[in-house]
């Protein structure tokens, strides 16, 4: 008789006694690491239980939103989607050779397979942030170095979702394209781009989606949009303005998301 029924009523149960134990330690494990995680941490109870007063009183300062500052910041917000679109669009030129070298199936050796895995996971590792600070010391702040952070942070992103959806192409229909005498670019314009082309499309809106929240962050070390602005007025405690900056993120945010929505299911 199996362990996972009971001898005396017969019962059937979805885990045996083992597998149930096992479950039950893994829960107590993970509920005593986490209570050793809390208790590594120093917090200040005092400080956290004023909390709500001292967000009702930012809050208090914050309103209502400096509605003359709108015209001032329309400049950094569209330099701030310039930044995404740019940063995004250079990433996928990046990023597809560097999905073909990932994708085992395409890779012309292991290592070549391997130097693609690693080019996904290094750029994937390091933060928005860190590489905008780098390309601040490399080219001075602005635009560029937020294009050249955005970008390159995205390469491993973009790259690892393609090189997924080449691995799960139909190999029949590559086969029977190179069959018919033709060239490697031609099989790989007709056999693969093809059957890639949806999850393509898909990842390039997704990923633009994020870059436009990133945009507003990166501004904060210096590399363009409209995070330079609002690191500006949270200096000089002009917290209207930073409302009126706040609401204008919500938007452009809301915005990207919606028409990333739109173009997904259009292609899906």
């Amino acid at each position: 008789m199996s362990d996972r029924t009971n001898p005396s009523s017969g019962d059937w149960h979805r885990y045996s006694r083992r597998e149930r134990l096992t479950r039950y330690l893994a829960v107590l494990g993970t509920l005593v690491v986490l209570a050793v995680a809390w208790r590594s941490m120093e917090v200040n109870y005092d400080y956290v239980a004023s909390a709500p007063r001292e967000v009702a009183d930012l809050f208090g300062r914050m309103y209502p939103p400096d509605v003359a500052y709108t015209s001032e910041i329309v400049g950094p917000l569209i330099e701030t989607v310039n930044i995404s679109i740019l940063g995004t669009g250079l990433a996928i030129l990046l990023a597809l050779p560097v999905a073909f070298l990932g994708a085992e199936n395409t890779s012309p050796t292991r290592l070549t397979y391997w130097f693609g895995k690693f080019i996904i996971s290094f750029t994937r590792s390091v933060n928005v942030i860190i590489w905008a600070l780098i390309f601040v010391v490399l080219f001075g702040p602005g635009a560029l170095a937020g294009v050249l952070a955005i970008a390159v942070r995205s390469v491993g992103f973009t790259a690892k979702l393609i090189a997924e959806a080449i691995e799960e192409i139909d190999h029949g229909q590559v086969e029977a394209i190179d069959a018919t005498g033709a060239s490697t670019l031609q099989t790989f314009i007709y056999g693969i781009v093809p059957q890639i082309k949806p999850a393509f499309v898909s990842v390039a809106t997704f990923r633009w989606d994020i870059n436009v929240r990133a945009s507003t962050i990166i501004g904060f070390v210096g590399a363009g949009g409209i995070g330079v602005a609002l690191q500006t007025n949270i200096n000089y405690f002009n917290w209207s303005a930073v409302l009126t900056i706040l609401i204008a993120i919500l938007g452009v945010v809301l915005l990207s998301e919606g028409i990333s929505a739109y173009l997904r299911k259009k292609v899906t």
